[in-house]
């Protein structure tokens, strides 16, 4: 929102005041904080001191790197909750001091120090190198204040303001030719610059500059980041109302957030999962196909079997099959209730299946929601397990499922509830859940089991609990590596319960680049596992774009092939086309690349998982953050910290990708390219552009065999190809269930130390 009528004037909707100056300087008993008293007009005379709001603006030192400023207008208002679950981890120890200095007082978090001016009747905070003069960013004059709106026209006004809204806000600096990124999985622009950006979980598709999984954190080209740590409504506007300020706007009397200072973007990433936790870890053979019967299509038990018979024919390993939404009864969506017309023996067909080789796991899709029509809602209602009015009846809407009632998570006994319905359904021989929707979580006139939580900030984090119960249950049964989530909606934090994919795209060209942008703004927020739906999920998408989408789709951590009213099995895409690279040629093509990919990237996203970085979609700024070309690429990403690869989106084949800084070598070719440079290519349906980065040893397994994606790969035998490699240079070696066996090292003949770890047949090849 926008508070300024153009530099000049006041948006006349509002009422806004400044701090002025910090008035006094006060540090903390224990000097790991200081509190500024700021007046909202400069005070010159005892008189002036009469009358006038004033802000308090506390900064705090919490771990190396991260400090935080949190501004607060009236400290008597109620602090509800929920809040972020932050440091789950554990907190790092602080070496943090406030001292004296010439400029004013700074307080010091190791890396990162925030000096207050000491100038009379200025308001001036810079934030910098621990050591080091040059600012990383400010809040300058008339960059921390507060608002009404509408405006007041006395201040008695304030006495009552329920028929008004109380925000805070502040204005960090922006840098000559800053770009700003991130703020959960969002489909527009990468860098978002000139936009106004809310943080608000929403079901809009991925066409629309709303967002399924809104994460109050964005990160800057100069190597910091900022969390803000509030699950309620957050409005940006970067660049947007100042051009040279990125504005953050909360409704409320506080408003906190966490400057995370690196220097480089993935020391940022590293520090911002300590504070909000590390990404959890999916189970190598979620990796493999997870293919789904699609959304509103006509299927049955027959139609399923069909469905893996003929992929194993086809000799496309079916690693998991996914029920969607008509598992359940029409209109009784989710009673946990199998639909006795399609489905009459649902726990032996999964049993069949299994046995028969024809998948190795199952999924089924849920979501939060029970529909009137179904004798649960009842049960639910009766027995207080769903979310309720302020006048004690049950809160219903006939938008998604008829009577819908919301599932509330703040009651304990609805989520034991809950987690029985998961329980039954893994007693039938259920391995993942779907976790659907979760985004349209109501805020005015209801009250939630626990009456300590504000309505607004529950909509936010609903998402967190929702897929933090269901992610517990698997793990319970499965065990902690062994759980596997495939969710759409998220908020900060919930980057510990894998998986989460893009939503809702189209068929086309552009939906496949909106995914791409999307699932690079997400990994951002330390979500180090992604997916899309493979093809789009509305529409029926062209054989080609299918085909491309498989391709990228395959390079990606996780990948589904799921639609909306049309099935994604290749054949029924291209009429079972017996041409070069048809559908179901490219797709077992891809499907088989990536089983012999997984040796390398399960390995990287181990390290990923470690250090909360993204493990593919990987934004290529996160490996070269000092080229200034690399803050602006969105059409590719790195898988892991060695391959940088990108979709196609011409029908011809023509593609194009931006190589950064060094020697790179093309995948297919071997041929060696000189980067700082852009590289335009023409590639068939089984190829895609993917490039090798100097320096390294990739390590490729068998692409076909028994075992599924979890395959014994250390003892498979395949391929070690160094890519102009120096000594030194390293592949780690882990295992399928992620454990470290050794390293691949280059010795100072070229040659490689470390191979006797590998059984099996391996060659060895040199590349540059």
């Amino acid at each position: 929102m926008k508070f300024r009528d153009g530099m000049w004037l006041t948006n006349d909707a509002f009422t806004v005041q400044y701090a002025e100056e910090a008035y006094t300087v006060t540090p903390r008993e224990d000097n790991k904080a200081v509190t500024l008293l700021c007046p909202t007009r400069k005070i010159f005379s005892r008189g002036d001191t009469l009358n006038l709001a004033t802000i308090s603006v506390e900064l705090e030192a919490h771990f190396d790197g991260v400090i935080s400023c949190e501004v607060t207008h009236f400290v008597g208002a109620r602090r509800l909750g929920p809040d972020f679950d932050l440091f789950p981890h554990g907190k790092p120890d602080a070496d943090a001091c406030v001292s004296k200095v010439e400029q004013g007082t700074t307080i010091t978090s190791g890396g990162l120090s925030a000096t207050v001016s000491g100038d009379a009747h200025t308001f001036d905070v810079k934030f910098h190198a621990t050591g080091s003069s040059k600012t990383i960013t400010s809040l300058l004059n008339r960059s921390v204040g507060l608002a009404y709106s509408p405006a007041l026209t006395t201040p008695k006004q304030v006495e009552d303001i329920s028929d008004r809204k109380h925000y805070m806000f502040t204005q960090t600096d922006l840098a000559v030719g800053e770009t700003i990124h991130g703020l959960g999985e969002r489909f527009g622009a990468w860098n978002k610059i000139g936009q106004n950006v809310e943080v608000w979980n929403e079901d809009g598709g991925t066409s629309s500059e709303q967002a399924y999984k809104n994460v109050s954190f964005w990160l800057s080209s100069r190597g910091y980041g900022v969390f803000i740590d509030t699950p309620d409504k957050i409005d940006l506007e970067i660049g947007s109302e100042r051009c040279s300020r990125l504005q953050t706007t909360v409704e409320g009397q506080r408003l906190k957030w966490y400057l995370i200072y690196g220097p480089t973007p993935k020391e940022v990433l590293t520090k911002y999962s300590i504070l909000t936790g590390k990404p959890g870890k999916p189970p190598a053979w979620s990796y493999g196909l997870w293919l789904s019967t699609s959304f509103t299509t006509s299927y049955d038990e027959k139609t399923v079997r069909h469905f893996v018979e003929t992929m194993n024919e086809n000799k496309i390993p079916v690693e998991v099959f996914h029920f969607d939404c008509f598992w359940l009864r029409a209109f009784h969506w989710t009673d946990f209730v199998w639909d006795p017309e399609f489905f009459p023996d649902p726990q032996g067909q999964i049993q069949r299946m299994k046995e028969a080789g024809l998948v190795n796991h199952i999924s089924v899709w849920t979501n939060p929601y029970v529909g009137q029509a179904s004798p649960i809602f009842k049960y639910a209602a009766d027995k207080g397990y769903l979310l309720k009015k302020t006048n004690g009846d049950v809160w219903q809407w006939d938008l998604w499922q008829t009577g819908m009632g919301i599932v509330d998570f703040t009651n304990p006994e609805a989520c034991t509830w809950f987690t029985g319905c998961m329980e039954k359904l893994f007693d039938m021989g259920v391995d993942a859940i779907k976790t659907d929707f979760g985004e349209r979580i109501p805020t005015k006139n209801v009250q939630w089991h626990d009456k300590t939580v504000d309505p607004s900030r529950m909509h936010n984090w609903y998402a967190f609990m929702y897929n933090k119960l269901v992610y517990e249950a698997l793990q319970k049964r499965y065990g902690n590596n062994e759980a596997i989530l495939f969710a759409r909606t998220a908020c900060a934090g919930t980057q510990r319960f894998p998986l989460h994919w893009g939503g809702d795209c189209e068929s086309t060209p552009a939906a496949l680049a909106e995914s791409v942008r999307g699932g690079l703004s997400l990994g951002l927020a330390s979500f180090a596992s992604w997916a899309s739906d493979i093809g789009g999920f509305e529409g029926k998408p062209k054989p080609w774009i299918y085909k491309r989408w498989v391709a990228f789709g395959f390079l990606c951590t996780h990948s589904r092939l799921h639609g909306s009213s049309s099935y994604r099995v290749p054949w029924l895409v291209d009429d079972s086309s017996t041409e070069p690279e048809n559908c179901t040629e490219v797709l077992r093509h891809w499907v088989r690349f990536k089983r012999a990919l997984m040796p390398y990237l399960f390995a990287q996203a181990e390290e990923s998982i470690a250090n909360g970085w993204p493990t593919s979609v990987r934004a290529v700024a996160l490996e070269f953050p000092e080229d200034p070309t690399a803050w602006y690429c969105d059409r590719e990403f790195m898988i892991g910290s060695q391959l940088l690869a990108a979709p196609v989106f011409d029908e011809e084949g023509e593609g194009e990708v931006y190589l950064p800084p060094g020697r790179w070598f093309d995948f297919w070719t071997g041929e060696e390219v000189q980067g700082s440079r852009w590289v335009r290519q023409k590639h068939g349906f089984l190829q895609t552009p993917l490039f090798v980065r100097e320096g390294t040893v990739l390590v490729l397994g068998q692409s076909e065999g028994e075992g599924g994606f979890a395959y014994e790969w250390l003892k498979s035998g395949g391929t070690v190809t160094t890519y102009g490699v120096k000594e030194g240079d390293r592949a780690v070696l882990v295992d399928r269930t992620g454990e470290q066996k050794g390293v691949l090292e280059v010795a100072a003949d070229g040659e490689i130390k470390g191979l006797d770890i590998l059984e099996g047949e391996w060659k060895v090849e040199k590349v540059g």
